[in-house]
């Protein structure tokens, strides 16, 4: 006998078997695991539209940003181009204006003077065809031509050598982005080198301008103290295979009292660097 037994009276004498407690371990569920999501679509969600006002043309005009905070930094290039996880928000760093074509970097759109936009008007306003805007991201082409714009704006105003020398800098990381998306693709090997050697004439064009302001502007430059343009003047003498120039220029700053350590050990490392680069020119020519 048990309680459900009682239950026939009730018509439901089925249940008589039926346990009250039961120790049952409950079934596992199998999630189906969550598709990873593409680095474009991670980009899409950290980007958006913001509207800004051009100081040539005074008309507003959309442009994409990059939402700060939201990719983790990876690390480093020796030329201390940033490097992030999933996206590169250097992409995103040039602005140009869809109406009248005038481009700058984030930093220095705004500052220009009446007779600097009297030029961007004659030499660039009155010319200027128009570029697209994308709707979700911007492609490392995309970012390549707001680059291309931004230093033709920069010469066209007769901007500081600062300013060009740092619109080259980040030009040139931006080509080495896209070369680094490519990656070995045998396939695409015209355009790696070509690539490549648009990137050395934008280091070029960095090394030429940042020699002069180091010379003629104070620090800071570009946003970077004194210390810090010597240093990106030494790897970019490296990269530029200016090896004689490259070590004066580390010399001068690891002996260089009160230097920041960090910049010192950084200094130190472009310094084996070259080392180890003359040792292979060296084999090669033996």
């Amino acid at each position: 006998m048990g309680i459900f037994s009682r239950l026939s009276k009730f018509g439901l004498g089925n249940l008589s078997e039926k346990e009250i407690i039961e120790d049952k371990k409950p079934e596992k569920v199998v999630r189906e695991p969550k598709p990873e999501k593409s680095p474009e679509e991670i980009e899409k969600e950290i980007v958006f539209e913001k509207k800004i006002k051009c100081p040539v043309c005074d008309l507003m005009f959309p442009v994409l940003k990059f939402r700060p905070g939201k990719v983790k930094l990876i690390g480093s290039d020796t030329d201390l181009r940033p490097k992030y996880e999933n996206a590169d928000p250097l992409k995103y760093d040039a602005v140009v204006c869809l109406n009248c074509g005038y481009a700058g970097l984030s930093r220095y759109f705004d500052k220009i003077t009446t007779r600097q936009i009297k030029d961007i008007k004659e030499q660039i306003y009155s010319n200027f065809k128009g570029i697209d805007h994308p709707d979700f991201i911007y492609s490392y082409d995309d970012a390549i031509a707001r680059y291309e714009l931004a230093l033709a704006s920069s010469v066209v105003k007769q901007a500081r050598n600062s300013e060009r020398a740092y619109t080259a800098l980040k030009y040139a990381w931006i080509l080495r982005g896209k070369r680094e998306s490519i990656g070995a693709d045998k396939s695409r090997i015209d355009e790696i080198k070509d690539l490549y050697m648009q990137e050395l004439e934008g280091l070029q064009v960095a090394y030429d301008g940042f020699t002069l302001a180091l010379a003629k502007e104070t620090a800071p430059i570009a946003g970077m103290d004194g210390d810090t343009i010597v240093y990106i003047l030494a790897d970019l003498a490296r990269r530029l295979k200016k090896y004689d120039d490259a070590s004066r220029l580390l010399g001068n700053l690891i002996v260089k009292p009160g230097i920041n350590q960090r910049l010192k050990d950084k200094a130190l490392d472009v310094k084996a660097l070259i080392v180890e680069e003359k040792k292979k020119i060296n084999a090669k020519d033996d």
